[in-house]
């Protein structure tokens, strides 16, 4: 079984088993899910999702940010932790939009990762969520692990990961596909054990001995 029709039939399996494929932050705009997005970097989506609802009551807009300081901001984020740095990044961010693209979120790759604290994860989840561009791979550590345990990939570097899964997915499919893997890392093919017996793709997973040739 060739890498090609392995993440074809993992795009079928998940789509199975996750038929509803969401972002598990809440949000309403674009910009809303960039800080939400930043928020997220080593903290839980669940608790983003207790911090942002007063936060964007405060800022409802670029602008707010960018009129707002890194230390006002900071004072609503600070339990998402590495707040002062992720406080910093959204109002600059939001300065930059300000400047550059008339406070509204750009829609490619290329200018998103211009903005202070995005990388690529960020900018591929926002051309995948919010602008519906095929193609769009969220090389996340649920994404890393089970991609790596299906033998799709041998990298430990996420821009390669995201080209290399780029290549095997269906570009229609690939922004789902990246929810999908994190609901199936939650329930089932988690960091600390891989729950086999119950896995909706262990008769094709390279753990379970398939053959790739």
């Amino acid at each position: 079984m060739t890498k090609k029709q392995i993440a074809e039939r993992a795009v079928s399996a998940l789509k199975e088993a996750f038929p509803d494929a969401v972002c598990s932050l809440t949000y309403t705009d674009p910009l809303q899910l960039l800080v939400a997005t930043r928020l997220s970097a080593q903290c839980t989506d669940a608790r983003v999702n207790m911090v942002t609802p007063a936060l964007f009551e405060r800022y409802r807009c670029a602008e707010d940010f960018a009129e707002s300081t890194a230390e006002e901001v900071a004072g609503y984020i600070r339990s998402c932790g590495l707040y002062k740095t992720k406080s910093r990044d959204i109002v600059e961010m939001a300065r930059t939009l300000c400047e550059r693209y008339d406070g509204q979120v750009p829609a490619t790759l290329d200018e998103l990762i211009t903005l202070p604290g995005i990388g690529r994860k960020t900018a591929n989840l926002v051309m995948g969520d919010i602008y519906h561009m095929p193609g769009a791979v969220v090389v996340d550590t649920h994404c890393i692990r089970i991609t790596r345990r299906l033998g799709l990939h041998d990298e430990t570097d996420q821009k390669k990961i995201e080209l290399t899964l780029r290549k095997l997915l269906p570009p229609e499919e690939s922004n789902d596909f990246c929810h999908r893997v994190v609901l199936h890392g939650r329930a089932t093919c988690t960091a600390r054990k891989a729950l086999c017996e119950s896995c909706c793709m262990s008769a094709f997973c390279k753990k379970k001995g398939v053959d790739l040739r």
